[in-house]
């Protein structure tokens, strides 16, 4: 079952799709949503926020929408790269353009090694 994401604020109601999240940035008091299709909404809610609706929201899905740094809220099903050096994270959407965020060393490097912790955690149950 598809499980999706309601965002409210006083003149607008938006339904999303989690599978469609590419991710989720940072802007101030403001929260800019990237869609994997390209679309993007910007909203007056900050990302503490919208964290918290995640987790009442779609608290199984949780562990597929990750906080990764101050600034962003990623979809780990879009990862295609992380590069630890050049502090770089690279999300492909579903046309196949890859988005390149900055995050800082110390949260990519955990969630570097949150994905080596699954996927090691899958090849052991098969």
């Amino acid at each position: 079952m598809e499980r999706y994401l309601i965002i409210k604020t006083r003149d607008e109601l938006l339904r999303i799709k989690i599978g469609q999240i590419l991710y989720f940035e940072a802007d101030r008091n403001y929260t800019k949503l990237f869609l994997s299709n390209g679309i993007q909404f910007t909203f007056a809610i900050n990302i503490g926020k919208i964290e918290e609706m995640l987790e009442k929201q779609v608290s199984g899905s949780t562990h597929i929408l990750m906080r990764v740094g101050k600034s962003h809220i990623i979809n780990k099903n879009h990862i295609l790269q992380i590069h630890l050096p050049k502090q770089k994270l690279l999300l492909l959407s579903s046309d196949g353009k890859p988005r390149e965020l900055i995050v800082s060393k110390d949260p990519l490097k955990v969630l570097k090694d949150s994905l080596e912790k699954e996927m090691n955690k899958e090849e052991n149950e098969e």
